[in-house]
Protein backbone atom coordinates (compact mmCIF):
# COMPACT_ATOMS: atom_id res chain seq x y z
CA UNK A 1 0.00 0.00 0.00
CA UNK A 2 1.45 3.32 -0.83
CA UNK A 3 0.50 6.67 1.21
CA UNK A 4 0.48 9.63 -0.89
CA UNK A 5 -0.53 13.03 0.37
CA UNK A 6 -2.96 13.29 3.33
CA UNK A 7 -4.26 17.40 3.54
CA UNK A 8 -4.05 19.33 0.88
CA UNK A 9 -2.22 22.57 1.04
CA UNK A 10 -4.30 25.94 0.78
CA UNK A 11 -2.78 29.35 1.17
CA UNK A 12 -3.95 29.76 4.95
CA UNK A 13 -2.23 29.24 8.02
CA UNK A 14 -0.59 25.90 8.46
CA UNK A 15 -0.76 23.24 9.89
CA UNK A 16 -4.28 23.36 9.39
CA UNK A 17 -6.78 21.83 11.90
CA UNK A 18 -7.11 18.54 9.59
CA UNK A 19 -3.25 18.66 9.21
CA UNK A 20 -2.54 18.75 13.15
CA UNK A 21 -5.86 16.18 13.84
CA UNK A 22 -3.89 13.32 11.20
CA UNK A 23 -0.39 14.09 12.45
CA UNK A 24 -1.98 13.48 16.27
CA UNK A 25 -3.72 10.09 15.18
CA UNK A 26 -1.70 8.78 12.71
CA UNK A 27 2.00 10.31 13.62
CA UNK A 28 2.88 11.07 9.84
CA UNK A 29 2.10 14.10 7.31
CA UNK A 30 2.66 13.62 3.55
CA UNK A 31 2.65 16.96 1.73
CA UNK A 32 3.28 17.44 -1.84
CA UNK A 33 4.95 20.39 -3.73
CA UNK A 34 6.41 21.32 -0.06
CA UNK A 35 9.53 22.35 -1.79
CA UNK A 36 9.41 24.18 -5.57
CA UNK A 37 10.52 22.54 -8.69
CA UNK A 38 13.55 24.99 -8.62
CA UNK A 39 14.38 24.34 -5.02
CA UNK A 40 14.16 20.45 -5.67
CA UNK A 41 16.58 21.16 -9.12
CA UNK A 42 18.90 23.46 -6.76
CA UNK A 43 19.29 20.83 -3.90
CA UNK A 44 19.52 17.70 -6.03
CA UNK A 45 22.75 19.44 -7.88
CA UNK A 46 24.20 20.22 -4.49
CA UNK A 47 23.93 17.12 -2.95
CA UNK A 48 25.80 15.50 -6.10
CA UNK A 49 28.61 17.65 -6.14
CA UNK A 50 29.08 16.91 -1.80
CA UNK A 51 28.77 13.44 -2.24
CA UNK A 52 31.61 13.88 -5.30
CA UNK A 53 33.85 16.05 -2.81
CA UNK A 54 33.04 13.46 -0.01
CA UNK A 55 33.97 10.85 -1.54
CA UNK A 56 37.05 12.11 -3.33
CA UNK A 57 38.15 13.00 0.01
CA UNK A 58 37.61 9.94 1.78
CA UNK A 59 35.12 11.09 4.45
CA UNK A 60 34.51 8.45 6.35
CA UNK A 61 34.53 9.04 10.18
CA UNK A 62 32.70 11.56 12.61
CA UNK A 63 35.48 14.75 13.43
CA UNK A 64 35.28 18.13 14.64
CA UNK A 65 38.18 20.06 13.01
CA UNK A 66 39.46 23.38 11.46
CA UNK A 67 38.38 22.39 7.95
CA UNK A 68 35.65 24.60 5.90
CA UNK A 69 33.80 21.65 5.12
CA UNK A 70 33.31 19.49 8.41
CA UNK A 71 31.22 16.62 7.32
CA UNK A 72 29.74 13.81 9.15
CA UNK A 73 30.35 10.14 7.79
CA UNK A 74 30.00 9.09 4.29
CA UNK A 75 28.92 5.64 4.04
CA UNK A 76 28.98 4.11 0.68
CA UNK A 77 27.51 0.30 -0.93
CA UNK A 78 28.16 0.22 -4.25
CA UNK A 79 26.28 2.78 -6.34
CA UNK A 80 24.40 3.97 -2.77
CA UNK A 81 25.48 6.78 -0.99
CA UNK A 82 24.22 7.79 2.53
CA UNK A 83 25.67 10.74 4.16
CA UNK A 84 25.69 12.54 7.72
CA UNK A 85 25.92 16.00 9.33
CA UNK A 86 25.11 18.37 6.10
CA UNK A 87 24.55 21.61 7.49
CA UNK A 88 28.24 22.98 6.24
CA UNK A 89 28.49 21.15 3.09
CA UNK A 90 26.85 23.83 1.18
CA UNK A 91 24.99 26.86 2.25
CA UNK A 92 21.77 25.41 0.75
CA UNK A 93 21.32 22.38 3.09
CA UNK A 94 21.93 25.03 6.03
CA UNK A 95 19.14 27.55 4.86
CA UNK A 96 16.87 24.35 4.50
CA UNK A 97 17.22 24.14 8.49
CA UNK A 98 15.24 27.22 8.95
CA UNK A 99 13.15 26.51 5.91
CA UNK A 100 9.88 28.96 6.06
CA UNK A 101 6.96 27.39 5.03
CA UNK A 102 8.82 24.55 7.39
CA UNK A 103 8.47 26.61 10.45
CA UNK A 104 5.14 26.62 11.64
CA UNK A 105 4.82 22.86 11.84
CA UNK A 106 8.11 22.74 13.88
CA UNK A 107 6.58 25.37 15.88
CA UNK A 108 2.94 23.81 16.32
CA UNK A 109 3.68 19.65 16.17
CA UNK A 110 6.85 20.05 18.62
CA UNK A 111 8.18 23.15 19.94
CA UNK A 112 8.31 27.08 19.27
CA UNK A 113 11.80 26.76 20.54
CA UNK A 114 12.87 23.55 18.79
CA UNK A 115 15.86 22.94 18.29
CA UNK A 116 17.89 21.30 15.14
CA UNK A 117 18.69 17.68 15.94
CA UNK A 118 20.58 15.76 13.02
CA UNK A 119 20.66 16.03 9.05
CA UNK A 120 21.43 13.36 6.92
CA UNK A 121 20.70 12.30 3.45
CA UNK A 122 20.24 9.36 0.79
CA UNK A 123 21.23 8.70 -2.96
CA UNK A 124 20.30 4.93 -3.70
CA UNK A 125 20.25 3.94 -7.17
CA UNK A 126 20.02 0.14 -6.58
CA UNK A 127 18.64 -2.44 -4.55
CA UNK A 128 21.00 -3.75 -1.78
CA UNK A 129 18.70 -6.54 -0.61
CA UNK A 130 18.92 -5.46 2.62
CA UNK A 131 17.35 -6.10 5.80
CA UNK A 132 14.40 -3.78 7.52
CA UNK A 133 15.75 -1.88 9.87
CA UNK A 134 12.37 -1.45 12.00
CA UNK A 135 12.85 1.38 14.73
CA UNK A 136 11.53 3.88 16.59
CA UNK A 137 13.70 7.24 16.39
CA UNK A 138 16.02 8.22 19.58
CA UNK A 139 19.19 7.17 20.57
CA UNK A 140 20.57 3.88 19.26
CA UNK A 141 20.16 1.19 21.65
CA UNK A 142 19.57 -2.60 21.12
CA UNK A 143 15.79 -1.57 22.08
CA UNK A 144 15.57 1.56 19.99
CA UNK A 145 13.71 5.37 20.84
CA UNK A 146 13.09 5.92 24.00
CA UNK A 147 11.49 2.66 25.78
CA UNK A 148 12.29 4.69 29.31
CA UNK A 149 9.10 6.82 28.22
CA UNK A 150 6.46 4.19 27.28
CA UNK A 151 3.57 4.43 28.09
CA UNK A 152 3.22 6.03 25.62
CA UNK A 153 6.63 8.20 23.94
CA UNK A 154 5.64 11.71 23.52
CA UNK A 155 6.70 13.66 20.36
CA UNK A 156 9.96 14.79 21.87
CA UNK A 157 12.16 14.44 17.94
CA UNK A 158 9.99 15.56 14.34
CA UNK A 159 12.05 13.85 11.61
CA UNK A 160 11.21 16.02 8.16
CA UNK A 161 12.33 13.75 5.10
CA UNK A 162 12.17 15.82 1.49
CA UNK A 163 12.16 13.90 -1.41
CA UNK A 164 14.47 14.94 -4.11
CA UNK A 165 13.13 12.34 -7.17
CA UNK A 166 9.92 10.73 -7.95
CA UNK A 167 8.56 8.30 -5.81
CA UNK A 168 5.11 8.43 -6.76
CA UNK A 169 5.40 4.71 -7.25
CA UNK A 170 6.19 2.01 -4.52
CA UNK A 171 8.44 -0.40 -4.85
CA UNK A 172 11.86 1.73 -4.52
CA UNK A 173 12.87 1.99 -0.90
CA UNK A 174 10.21 3.77 -0.14
CA UNK A 175 10.31 4.77 3.89
CA UNK A 176 7.73 2.52 5.36
CA UNK A 177 5.74 3.40 8.16
CA UNK A 178 3.14 2.25 10.69
CA UNK A 179 0.43 4.48 11.04
CA UNK A 180 -0.88 5.42 14.65
CA UNK A 181 2.33 3.15 15.87
CA UNK A 182 3.26 5.99 18.23
CA UNK A 183 0.33 5.90 20.51
CA UNK A 184 0.45 2.12 20.49
CA UNK A 185 1.24 0.22 24.38
CA UNK A 186 1.92 -3.67 22.50
CA UNK A 187 5.60 -4.39 22.90
CA UNK A 188 6.99 -4.94 19.29
CA UNK A 189 8.38 -8.92 19.25
CA UNK A 190 11.31 -9.68 17.36
CA UNK A 191 10.35 -11.59 14.95
CA UNK A 192 8.86 -8.74 13.70
CA UNK A 193 12.19 -6.59 13.26
CA UNK A 194 12.91 -9.42 10.99
CA UNK A 195 10.12 -9.15 8.18
CA UNK A 196 8.90 -5.64 5.88
CA UNK A 197 5.44 -7.22 6.10
CA UNK A 198 5.07 -8.06 9.52
CA UNK A 199 3.55 -4.57 10.71
CA UNK A 200 -0.01 -4.89 10.61
CA UNK A 201 -1.21 -1.84 7.99
CA UNK A 202 2.49 -0.15 7.44
CA UNK A 203 2.77 1.58 3.92
CA UNK A 204 5.27 2.45 1.75
CA UNK A 205 5.38 7.04 1.41
CA UNK A 206 5.24 8.04 -2.22
CA UNK A 207 5.42 11.38 -3.49
CA UNK A 208 6.44 13.29 -6.69
CA UNK A 209 10.00 15.32 -6.69
CA UNK A 210 9.33 18.23 -3.77
CA UNK A 211 7.06 16.37 -1.59
CA UNK A 212 7.61 16.50 2.53
CA UNK A 213 6.84 13.49 4.85
CA UNK A 214 7.00 14.49 8.50
CA UNK A 215 6.24 11.92 11.52
CA UNK A 216 6.86 11.93 15.36
CA UNK A 217 9.82 10.07 16.93
CA UNK A 218 7.62 7.17 18.36
CA UNK A 219 6.10 6.02 14.90
CA UNK A 220 7.52 2.75 13.99
CA UNK A 221 9.45 2.57 10.19
CA UNK A 222 11.68 1.56 8.14
CA UNK A 223 13.78 2.20 5.12
CA UNK A 224 14.71 -0.22 2.13
CA UNK A 225 11.75 -2.12 1.42
CA UNK A 226 12.50 -4.63 -1.17
CA UNK A 227 12.38 -3.22 -4.87
CA UNK A 228 9.89 -3.93 -7.27
CA UNK A 229 10.41 -1.04 -9.55
CA UNK A 230 13.05 -1.49 -12.11
CA UNK A 231 14.68 2.23 -12.60
CA UNK A 232 13.76 3.16 -9.45
CA UNK A 233 15.36 5.33 -7.13
CA UNK A 234 15.38 7.00 -3.34
CA UNK A 235 16.98 10.37 -3.48
CA UNK A 236 16.12 12.31 -0.29
CA UNK A 237 17.07 14.59 2.38
CA UNK A 238 16.27 13.92 6.48
CA UNK A 239 16.73 16.71 8.78
CA UNK A 240 14.92 16.39 12.46
CA UNK A 241 14.41 18.59 15.32
CA UNK A 242 14.51 18.38 18.94
CA UNK A 243 12.44 20.03 22.57
CA UNK A 244 15.07 22.74 23.17
CA UNK A 245 15.88 20.98 26.71
CA UNK A 246 17.82 17.77 25.61
CA UNK A 247 20.72 17.23 23.30
CA UNK A 248 20.27 13.76 21.88
CA UNK A 249 22.99 14.09 18.79
CA UNK A 250 26.43 14.85 18.88
CA UNK A 251 25.81 16.21 15.32
CA UNK A 252 25.60 20.10 17.13
CA UNK A 253 29.10 20.30 18.51
CA UNK A 254 30.77 19.26 15.25
CA UNK A 255 30.94 21.96 13.30
CA UNK A 256 33.29 24.68 13.54
CA UNK A 257 33.61 28.48 15.23
CA UNK A 258 33.01 29.71 11.70
CA UNK A 259 29.92 28.37 11.29
CA UNK A 260 27.80 28.94 14.00
CA UNK A 261 28.85 32.99 13.50
CA UNK A 262 27.86 32.32 9.88
CA UNK A 263 23.94 31.19 11.40
CA UNK A 264 21.44 33.68 10.88
CA UNK A 265 19.55 35.13 13.98
CA UNK A 266 16.71 32.64 13.71
CA UNK A 267 19.12 30.02 13.04
CA UNK A 268 20.73 30.77 16.44
CA UNK A 269 18.12 30.39 17.99
CA UNK A 270 18.01 26.48 17.01
CA UNK A 271 21.08 25.63 18.95
CA UNK A 272 22.30 26.29 22.84
CA UNK A 273 23.97 28.83 24.00
CA UNK A 274 27.05 26.91 24.76
CA UNK A 275 27.87 25.71 21.30
CA UNK A 276 28.29 29.61 20.64
CA UNK A 277 30.70 30.09 24.15
CA UNK A 278 33.07 27.17 22.43
CA UNK A 279 33.56 29.49 19.53
CA UNK A 280 35.24 32.46 21.81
Amino acid sequence: MCAKNNCSQNNGQHPTDDERLFFDTHGYLILEQFLSQELVDSLSSCLKRTIQRRQRDGVKGLYRTDDPHPSGATEIKGQNVRIYYILNDDPLFQDLMSYEPLMPYINQLLSPQAHFHASDAIWEVEDQGQKPTWHQDGPWTSRGGYPDLQVTIPIIQLKIGYILNDMSQPGQGNLTIVPGSHKSNIPVQPHQLNNYDSFPGSIQVCGPPGTCVMFHNAIWHTGGRPWTLGNGQRIMLYYAYEQPWMMASPEPVCYTPSFYRGLSDQQKQMFHSFVFELCG
